[in-house]
């Protein structure tokens, strides 16, 4: 590696067919210090002002596939020398190799060959995933109107903790202009669009409780004891949908800080069992250690079912995996803005819960001013 001026390191590619270069470019405000690097690879951790610092791997992979396989290699010695499994870990570049047989325009190429499993398997050990971006799928072309070729060698990849450090982060994949490969900007700031009140969700753990039955009675109850009609059962599940609000903000709110509080409350009370052993701060710890299993259970419900993982069982405790896969849902699901017929962009939240009314009226006809169903009973105010 070769240092050209303040704020700026490159590394040189050479082999039989090609010659390339890595550059890292920073300004005086960010901190860069280079931990590992080669022909195909720079690690550098990069430290912004007000975050935490963060690692950062540039990848420009060769030509050859016999270079590339030593380069995955490298990549797997590098996340083990430096334990980047614990730390935020970005990775993006040209990496000259797709995963899967959809990452290729071609029709003829329809199965997974050798080369796509070893990058496909590296990755899965090392716990990357694409980061969501924005932009064109495939990001290479040959460029050849006769036999027009796509490809996506270019990535943006990130583990879970970085989703903890920039949790709206994302990247765009902006147009090539005149090179063959699409450019990737990242954006760890980018602002998501929030509009509107978010929907009732019913979590599972809030049967749990042992007054959701009695609180779903007595809201039932409150609308009347049967529902004859259409009109009245709207205004029970209403009632009911408030109750079990309460319900939730009352008891599980915030699960995580309670689940903390409750770990360090039983903490100090087995301290003060051990040091004054007496019936009472006997019975305190077995409260305590009683409260801190419900909320641990209250907390793995609430990641699972966010995660939708359906293929384990209660119980195990997987709390860390669900959250990740919650993380990673969030990244690839929220709608960060609509690209209209016209290939304008719209980004602010008001435009775009405006333009999705319209979509949908038009597809949906035209809304009711009043739904009668969702009326209360008479001598009912809502």
């Amino acid at each position: 590696m070769n240092k050209l001026c303040r704020g700026c390191y490159y590394t040189s590619n050479h082999s039989s067919n090609e010659y390339g270069r890595i550059i890292i470019i920073w300004k005086d405000t960010i901190s860069v210090r280079i931990r590992h690097q080669s022909s195909q690879a720079v690690t550098c951790e990069v430290k912004i002002q007000g975050t935490a610092p963060f690692v950062y791997t540039a990848i420009y992979a060769s030509n050859e596939r016999s270079e590339r396989t030593d380069l995955w290699v490298e990549l797997l010695n590098t996340y083990q020398t430096h334990s980047l499994d614990s730390v935020p870990w970005m990775l993006g570049g040209d990496f000259n190799q797709i995963v899967h047989p959809t990452e290729h325009s071609h029709a003829d190429v329809n199965f997974l060959s050798a080369s796509m499993v070893k990058l496909k398997d590296c990755l899965h050990h090392m716990s990357l995933y694409d980061l969501r971006y924005q932009g064109s799928f495939f990001t290479w072309s040959n460029k050849q109107p006769d036999f027009p070729i796509a490809k996506k060698l270019d990535r943006l990849l990130i583990n879970s903790q970085i989703l903890n450090l920039f949790p709206n982060c994302q990247s765009f994949f902006l147009p090539g202009l005149f090179s063959d490969h699409f450019p990737c900007l990242l954006d760890l700031a980018y602002k998501t669009p929030t509009h509107g009140t978010r929907p009732f969700k019913f979590y599972n753990y809030l049967a749990k409780h042992p007054s959701f039955h009695q609180v779903v009675y007595e809201a039932w109850t409150q609308a009347g004891s049967t529902a004859w009609n259409l009109t009245v059962l709207c205004w029970k599940q209403k009632q009911i949908k408030s109750a079990l609000k309460t319900l939730n903000r009352d008891n599980f709110s915030q699960i995580q800080i309670r689940m903390s509080e409750a770990n360090r409350l039983l903490q100090h009370v087995q301290v003060q069992a051990m040091q004054t052993p007496t019936s009472q701060l006997f019975e305190m710890e077995k409260q305590a250690v009683e409260r801190w299993n419900f909320l641990r259970m209250i907390e793995e419900c609430y990641f699972k079912q966010r995660s939708r993982i359906n293929w384990l069982k209660e119980g195990d405790l997987n709390t860390t995996y669900f959250y990740r896969v919650v993380q990673s849902r969030m990244s690839f699901n929220t709608i960060h803005s609509f690209i209209l017929p016209s290939d304008n962009i719209l980004t602010d939240p008001l435009d775009m819960s405006t333009h999705a009314i319209q979509h949908f009226t038009t597809i949906l006809g035209n809304p009711l001013l009043e739904s009668p169903l969702c009326l209360p009973p008479p001598g009912l105010v809502p």
